[in-house]
C-alpha cells in the first residue's frame, strides 16, 4: 500500500518526542512515500505570550534547517514536505501569511485547537458548551481563508461534549463548507489510537464520517505523529480500512498552498 502522512510534530512543540531524522527513518521504515512536517506553528502574539503547546518563534529556524536538511539527505528514498499546523486566529491571520511567504511554507493544516487565539481563548478540547458554535464558526472561516490544505482532527469538540443535534448541526456545517471549498478532512489516527486505548469514541467518529459520506466529501488520512512509532505501517492500515467504508474520496496528496496569491487577494479586501 503507498502510505502517505502530512501530519507530523516535532519535539518543539513541548509534547512530541524523537528526533526529526527519526520521523524520517521510521517512514521510510514503514513504507511511506510522503512525509509532511507539520509540527503546532509559532506565532507572534502582540503580548509576548509564551505558549506551552507549541515551538516557539526563536526555533523556527533550526525546524526549517532541519527539515529541509533532511529533504535533501533523503531525497532517493522518500519525499519530504515543509508545512506547519495553525489555528484560525483572526487577528494574527495576517502575519502568518507574510510568514508563509517569506519562509516558502508549503502548506498549513487547520488544527482548530483554540478560540480567538491561546492567549486567552479556551482550548476547545476541555470548554464550555456554550463555545461549541465558535468551533465551528472557527473551522468554517479557517478553511474560507484559503491558507489551509485540509482540515485536521475536524471532531476535536467531542473531547469535550458528547454528540447531540448541536454538534451533528455543526459537523454539517464543516462538511458541506469543505465540499463546497473542496478541503479533504482528516481521518486522525492519534485520534484513533486514544479510542482503542480508552475504549470510547470521541475522534474519529463514525457519526461524523456518515456525514462526511452524505457531502461525498474529500477525506485524508493523518497520523497525528507524536513520536516516530506512530507513523506505524498496520496504524495507518487499519485507518484506511476503516475509512474506506465510507463514501469519501481517500487523496494521498495535497498541493503546495500558492501563499502569494492569497495575499494578493487578501490586499484587494
Amino acid at each position: 500500500m503507498s502510505r502517505v502522512n502530512f501530519h507530523t510534530h516535532t519535539s518543539r512543540c513541548k509534547h512530541a518526542y524523537g528526533k526529526d531524522e527519526e520521523y524520517v527513518i521510521s517512514a521510510i521504515e514503514n513504507q511511506y512515500k510522503i512525509l509532511g512536517f507539520s509540527d503546532h506553528s509559532c506565532w507572534k502574539y502582540n503580548t509576548g505570550f509564551v505558549s506551552g503547546m507549541r515551538m516557539r518563534l526563536n526555533e523556527f529556524d533550526g525546524y526549517k534547517n532541519s527539515i529541509l536538511s533532511l529533504k535533501e539527505k533523503y531525497k532517493d528514498y522518500i519525499e519530504i514536505r515543509f508545512g506547519m499546523e495553525a489555528e484560525y486566529f483572526p487577528k494574527y491571520m495576517e502575519w502568518m501569511l507574510d510568514f508563509c511567504i517569506k519562509e516558502d511554507i508549503d502548506y498549513l493544516i487547520l488544527g482548530n485547537h483554540y478560540n480567538k487565539s491561546d492567549e486567552l481563548g479556551c482550548y476547545y478540547g476541555h470548554c464550555s458548551y456554550n463555545r461549541i458554535n465558535d468551533y465551528f464558526e472557527d473551522c468554517i472561516k479557517g478553511m474560507e481563508t484559503g491558507m489551509y490544505a485540509y482540515l485536521a482532527h475536524p471532531e476535536l469538540i467531542l473531547r469535550s461534549h458528547r454528540w447531540d443535534e448541536n454538534i451533528e448541526i455543526g459537523f454539517h456545517r464543516i462538511c458541506q463548507k469543505a465540499k463546497e471549498l473542496d478541503i479533504p478532512l482528516e481521518y486522525n489516527v492519534l485520534g484513533l489510537q486514544m479510542n482503542m486505548r480508552m475504549n470510547k469514541e470521541m475522534y474519529p467518529h463514525k457519526k461524523f464520517w456518515k456525514i462526511a459520506s452524505f457531502y461525498h466529501n474529500k477525506a485524508i488520512i493523518g497520523m497525528d505523529a507524536h513520536q516516530p512509532r506512530d507513523l506505524d505501517a498496520e496504524l495507518y492500515d487499519l485507518a484506511f480500512y476503516h475509512l474506506s467504508k465510507y463514501d469519501v474520496e481517500i487523496v494521498k496528496d495535497i498541493p503546495k498552498i500558492d501563499y502569494q496569491k492569497i495575499k494578493k487577494n487578501f490586499n484587494k479586501k
